[in-house]
């Protein structure tokens, strides 16, 4: 890792505070950077124009007893790296080449919008409970790598 890589968790983390997701530990924060700018953000919340599940008073999944990790559909909010991608496209910004930091590990379906907007690297922080997601980047050639902070001495 590197001062750059840190910056932009940094970044992420900040993002993530911005999260209208009604669950404990769920805020997810993701930027999106090329050429060492950020090109778009992303945060986990609801579509624009729904309420929140903070505005709802409850977290859907933990309503329905969804275990972390499995049936993605089900939950008012978008994934952060979702949001990240979608303002891109909405806004005309190529990410293709770019890398996506990401405070958890993206579950299978943000992987496989990753792969396919053409973000050749992600960088995240917390683990999440999706092997499925590590078996696309894996066979796409997409880099993941867990950022470690490092300490100083």
């Amino acid at each position: 890792m590197n001062k750059w890589d840190k910056r932009f968790m940094e970044m992420a983390r900040l993002i993530a505070t911005w999260t209208s997701c009604y669950a404990p530990g769920r805020a997810i924060g993701a930027v999106i950077v090329k050429d060492k700018r950020i090109m778009t953000t992303g945060y986990n919340g609801a579509p624009a124009g729904m309420k929140t599940c903070r505005e709802k008073g409850e977290c859907l999944r933990r309503k329905l007893g969804i275990e972390s990790g499995t049936r993605h559909e089900v939950c008012y909010a978008a994934h952060a790296e979702e949001n990240a991608i979608l303002q891109a496209a909405k806004l005309g910004i190529s990410i293709d080449g770019a890398t996506l930091y990401c405070t958890h590990q993206p579950c299978s379906i943000c992987a496989k919008m990753i792969v396919n907007a053409g973000i050749r690297r992600v960088v995240y922080e917390q683990g999440y409970p999706d092997a499925f997601s590590l078996e696309i980047f894996g066979e796409t050639g997409v880099e993941l790598e867990k950022y470690v902070e490092e300490t100083e001495e």
